[in-house]
């Protein structure tokens, strides 16, 4: 076979390698996930232009670097040009590989900025007339609140809220390890947050402690939820994109950082007015309870925090009581847990150290986990805790 034979086999063969590379990359999801919003799909279309500009520019660079190795490797007894800068190439790259590389910015930076002119401007096509205000350019409004370490969402047209909270894989129901636990390994939440397509949703993203970060790339954008401010954000799912979505804090937060997963679940519009009804009604049952003067035996306050616990303040103290010392001390045998009910109360309601407050729970809800880790892993010091005491101690 002739050189100019093996060049081409070889060239085929490199080829061919680059090509099923690239399949694989598509099957291995090694490139954004696919956008579900015109937003997402302006971002992804600026970051493949980035990413073709700067295939070539590497091509590029690779074949005149070879080019140059190769022509002018240094041979025994071979004396370097002296006056290679006073050649036209010389003189004339110094002006052109700037001019070169400024317009490959400029490129790639117009097309952003027109991506982001897009992004804050186009709600207002959704207005009714010229000048309306701002509220009407969006279909309804959801209030994200970042807290360490779970989510608050709060739905204020519809009057629901709720929290979406990682769900340990150490509860007995849930798997044990990466293994068994699949593609969702610790990636799960207790309330995924239900939207639906099709329509125009606006993000208020905060936060109650430190900077947080909602981020679901299938949307395609992120900002940073900071402590007394709201960043608003917006997004359109499109209308035959129902799924399932996962994200995660996109904002170094803390120790339990790993452990604040979003999943969305998007839903059509009558699936989504359906579990708003469901979710009122389930709200107006909890209030109910929650503020009743009812006293509550042992065994109903033990199952209920039982169930809140394991939701709730188990990926911290493990289900079992045992904590993860000395950042989360154990439960079982503890003082806190054996010793006066009124400093129990307190240390669930205020927090210390790296233990959050958790004072947005109701006081049934925390008289309810005060009663099960005063009584569970043989803390056996009988006391039941009412919803009154919570209160008082308030």
């Amino acid at each position: 076979m002739n050189k100019i034979g093996k060049r081409s086999g070889f060239i085929a063969s490199v080829a061919g390698l680059w090509v099923s590379s690239m399949s694989a990359m598509a099957e291995y999801g090694l490139n954004f996930p696919d956008p579900v919003t015109r937003v997402g799909r302006d971002i992804y279309g600026v970051h493949m232009l980035t990413m073709e500009i700067a295939t070539w520019l590497l091509a590029i660079v690779i074949v005149v670097m070879v080019y140059v190795l190769f022509k002018f490797r240094k041979s025994k007894g071979y004396e370097a040009d002296q006056n290679f800068h006073k050649s036209w190439f010389g003189q004339w790259s110094w002006v052109l590989v700037p001019a070169m590389v400024l317009m490959v910015d400029l490129t790639i930076a117009g097309a952003a900025q027109s991506t982001l002119e897009r992004f804050w401007n186009a709600p207002k096509q959704f207005c009714s007339d010229e000048g309306a205000d701002p509220e009407r350019c969006f279909d309804m409004n959801v209030k994200v609140i970042g807290h360490q370490w779970w989510w608050e969402y709060e739905f204020p047209e519809h009057g629901v809220e709720y929290n979406g909270e990682f769900y340990p894989i150490t509860v007995e129901s849930r798997p044990t390890d990466e293994e068994t636990a699949g593609e969702h390994y610790l990636r799960d939440v207790d309330n995924p947050i239900v939207l639906p397509v099709g329509r125009t949703i606006r993000y208020l993203n905060t936060s109650a402690d430190v900077l947080h970060a909602w981020w679901v790339p299938e949307l395609g954008f992120k900002r940073d939820s900071i402590p007394g401010y709201i960043m608003e954000t917006w997004a359109k799912i499109d209308a035959d994109k129902t799924g399932t979505y996962r994200g995660q804090c996109a904002e170094l937060c803390g120790t339990w950082h790993s452990k604040m997963p979003i999943v969305i679940n998007a839903v059509t519009p009558e699936e989504f007015d359906a579990w708003v009804e469901k979710e009122k009604r389930s709200l107006l049952k909890s209030l109910i309870e929650a503020n009743s003067a009812k006293e509550w035996t042992m065994e109903e306050l033990y199952s209920k925090g039982e169930a809140a616990y394991n939701t709730k303040c188990s990926a911290c103290h493990r289900p079992d009581g045992s904590g993860l010392p000395p950042a989360f001390p154990p439960l079982r045998g503890s003082k806190i847990a054996i010793g006066p009910v009124n400093d129990h109360l307190k240390m669930v309601l205020n927090g210390k150290d790296t233990m959050p407050p958790w004072k947005m729970l109701s006081d049934l809800e925390i008289a309810a986990i005060v009663t099960y880790e005063r009584n569970a892993w043989g803390n056996a010091t009988g006391d039941v805790v009412q919803p009154s005491a919570v209160s008082a101690a308030r």
